[in-house]
């Protein structure tokens, strides 16, 4: 109790402060390296996106950058600080972390779930603003109409909204996001990445993970492209997603099409017929 009254809570962020960044970092699990030599900050005031293929290191990026992968060299730093320098109950008033999948042993009503997210503030003098973050997060995620059902009987989708509001109660200034939309559906993916806009938006940092190219064009301030354990490109959209890089790094022909209103990218597969230069003639079907 000492401890938890001793904390400091974090002040607002200037625009473009740095709360959290990697020096040359090299992670390791087991005898494999699975990042090298990785330079990265999250800004106030942005979202970054993570992208690139699978196994590219993506998931193990954030994780680190939320201190909970340890680095083999080079460094990690929340707030200014290292990782190391901050206690678990600093850290989680500092960052919230969404991982890629969320499991409970017991089935907790929907409400309860978001208000887990509340529990670093408890003892501070922010501990009365619970109830209103926690319906704030729940309206944002549009869970709110759920928020009696035990965790447990929800859908796939739901239960990815539910442990977003969660880590959005939290208020944590910085957000780590791992495949926040890959179990929902068109309009939910939307709704989210707007979610993060309106956060960066508000001073925070957030930096999400994707798999969607789209939305990470359309919503993220910079990308970074990861590829082999390595950042093969990063900066605005606009500037990273090119044919040529996203094609050698994914491994399938792209085109990059300005979008005919916006102007942000679209990544287009190439497909076999159209690389071949073959299209089936209008009103034909092609082989079943």
């Amino acid at each position: 109790m000492l401890a938890r009254r001793r904390r400091v809570v974090p002040a607002r962020p200037a625009p473009g402060e740095v709360l959290a960044e990697t020096v040359g970092l090299h992670v390791r699990l087991g005898h494999r390296e699975v990042l090298a030599g990785i330079d990265l900050s999250a800004r106030a005031g942005e979202v970054l996106a993570l992208v690139g293929p699978n196994g590219a290191g993506k998931s193990t990026l954030l994780a680190a950058l939320a201190a909970d992968l340890p680095a083999a060299s080079g460094e990690i730093r929340i707030g200014g600080r290292p990782v190391g320098d901050w206690s678990a109950p600093e850290l989680a008033l500092r960052r919230g972390v969404l991982p890629q999948s969320a499991a409970l042993s017991f089935p907790f009503p929907v409400q309860d779930v978001v208000r887990m997210g509340r529990a670093p503030w408890a003892g501070t003098p922010f501990a009365d603003t619970d109830e209103e973050a926690v319906a704030a997060a729940m309206a944002a995620t549009e869970v709110a109409q759920f928020a009696a059902r035990p965790f447990s009987a929800l859908s796939g989708g739901e239960r990815a909204r539910v442990a977003l509001a969660r880590v959005l109660a939290q208020r944590a200034p910085l957000l780590l996001l791992d495949e926040p939309t890959a179990a929902l559906d068109l309009r939910h993916q939307e709704l989210v990445l707007r979610v993060c806009r309106e956060r960066a938006s508000a001073g925070d940092a957030v930096v999400v993970v994707l798999h969607d190219l789209g939305l990470a064009a359309a919503y993220a301030d910079r990308v970074a492209v990861l590829h082999d354990g390595r950042i093969a490109a990063a900066g605005a959209p606009a500037e990273v997603f090119e044919d040529e890089l996203l094609s050698r790094v994914y491994r399938q022909p792209v085109e990059v099409l300005p979008h005919p209103r916006t102007g942000a990218p679209l990544v287009v597969p190439v497909r076999a017929a159209e690389a071949r230069g073959a299209r089936p003639a209008a009103g034909r079907a092609g082989p079943v």
